[in-house]
């Protein structure tokens, strides 16, 4: 198998089984209710301070009008709080409720877990090596996203 094979099928099966093992992370009796997409969108909301719909549809970029249903959904399942800004009632503010924040350390836990077991099988110059190689694909990506934003 050539290189283009190789890499191709390695970056194909590693998306496809984080995507897998995330999914199976998530099943357990206190969080079955939610999806990766749930998970991701409590992540940007985030722990702290309220936050505007605006700015975490920024982050998450997708639209503010998506992201208002999949807010309107995690009220309903107690992950999310929604008030208005006392400043600018027309300001929606959102926030993590106790069990939302009890997800939110949970899927932490799990991202930590990966990158401690990653690492406990590498030696430190090859940690390197991985970090170097991961931040040119990442930057690869990012390089890519920007010219499809601007087409």
């Amino acid at each position: 198998m050539g290189n283009y094979e190789t890499l191709n099928n390695l970056l194909v099966n590693m998306f496809n089984e984080i995507m897998t093992i995330e999914e199976k992370a998530l099943i357990n009796d206190e969080f079955s209710n939610i999806s990766t997409t749930d998970m991701h969108i409590i992540h940007a909301i985030g722990i702290g301070t309220s936050r505007n719909m605006s700015s975490v549809a920024r982050d998450l970029e997708i639209t503010v009008g998506t992201l208002t249903i999949a807010i309107n959904n995690l009220v309903k399942k107690g992950y999310v709080n929604r008030n208005r800004s006392t400043k600018d009632r027309r300001v929606v503010l959102i926030s993590l409720s106790e069990l939302g924040k009890r997800v939110y350390e949970y899927h932490d836990k799990f991202h930590k877990n990966i990158i401690d077991d990653i690492i406990s099988l590498l030696g430190d110059d090859e940690i390197d090596i991985f970090i170097k190689g991961i931040s040119g694909i990442n930057n690869y990506f990012n390089k890519i996203k920007e010219e499809n934003q601007k087409k």
